[in-house]
């Protein structure tokens, strides 16, 4: 902390840079989500916006919800997934959140999208919990145990990472040239380029 009576430091360009893309994300990123709940009571799931309905439709835009009972499904199960045992309490919003926010961060464009996005935040922070068992396990036994279950998930994170990547690609057309001939006069013949992909490619 600074003295009253010192000057403010000047930012640098790259300090600015950052401060300003930063304040922007700010303005464009939907809502957090606000858990209600305590053991042994019902658990309420808001929305940390000042007018609900237009903190549900930002949210829905965010996670490429189509309707209303998904996305409170999903915010359902990303609460359910962050909670440990049976209390409800600020970790575990701040769990959820965090879920939420790796959703967010993938950009799904559609439900399949978000339901694999909302499966790799899970997968995420399961590897990331197996990387703290591993790092303080005390056994051999249990050493081993973290290391399987570390490896199973993050193998999976990356199968799930391309099977978003295909997902993704799906209907997408695709050209490829094999070869160009220039004849003499200037004028080029491509051989051998297929457009789309299957049954329907056609070669010229």
């Amino acid at each position: 902390m600074s003295n009253q009576g010192e000057a403010a430091r000047s930012l640098t360009p790259a300090e600015q840079k950052a401060m300003d893309a930063w304040s922007d994300r700010k303005k464009r990123s939907s809502p957090r989500i606000k858990v209600h709940g305590h053991d042994g009571e019902v658990v309420t799931i808001g929305i940390d916006h000042p007018d609900g309905t237009a903190g549900f439709a930002l949210l829905m835009e965010a996670t490429g919800a189509h309707d209303e009972p998904f996305l409170a499904g999903l915010m359902t199960q990303l609460v359910n997934a962050a909670t440990k045992g049976q209390e409800v309490n600020e970790a575990a919003e701040a769990n959820a959140n965090f879920l939420l926010s790796v959703v967010k961060g993938i950009e799904p464009r559609d439900q399949i999208e978000a339901m694999l996005a909302a499966q790799m935040a899970t997968v995420h922070s399961a590897t990331m919990e197996y990387a703290r068992r591993l790092s303080n396990s005390g056994s051999l036994a249990q050493r081993d145990s973290a290391e399987r279950g570390f490896n199973k998930l993050a193998r999976t994170f990356a199968a799930q990472v391309e099977a978003l990547k295909r997902y993704r690609s799906r209907g997408e057309q695709k050209v490829r040239v094999e070869h160009v001939h220039v004849n003499e006069g200037g004028q080029a013949i491509i051989g051998d380029v297929s457009t789309g992909e299957g049954r329907g490619a056609k070669k010229t």
